[in-house]
């Protein structure tokens, strides 16, 4: 597949899913982003246009990917208690949901987060 039409796609189906999903400051909307190496998880308030917590597996210990992506889903809900933020929307910028993706969200969800 060529990479343009991949990258194409994906792009759509961003759209598609922020089209849906819009954080306010009472139920921000959880990003998530993957590269090759690192994923990065934001809570942001789609109203003001603020990132009001992050984290990533930047400072962790080598380890497996999909672990780290499950800490970094915890660590993320960890941060969401300290702002007093519950619920959320789960934006997975058009990446399918497995893999790392699904383990920031099971992650966010043992955390204490619901959506």
């Amino acid at each position: 597949m060529d990479i343009i039409k991949k990258k194409e796609k994906q792009y759509r189906r961003r759209q598609r899913i922020r089209a849906k999903i819009s954080g306010t400051y009472i139920r921000p909307r959880l990003s998530v982003f993957k590269s090759n190496k690192h994923i990065f998880a934001q809570l942001i308030d789609d109203d003001k246009k603020k990132t009001l917590a992050s984290a990533s597996d930047l400072k962790m210990k080598k380890i497996k990917k999909a672990v780290a992506a499950f800490e970094v889903g915890k660590l993320i809900a960890e941060k969401a208690k300290g702002l007093k933020i519950e619920a959320v929307g789960f934006d997975r910028s058009g990446y399918k949901y497995h893999g790392r993706v699904k383990a920031v969200a099971e992650g966010a969800r043992e955390g204490g987060l619901k959506f």
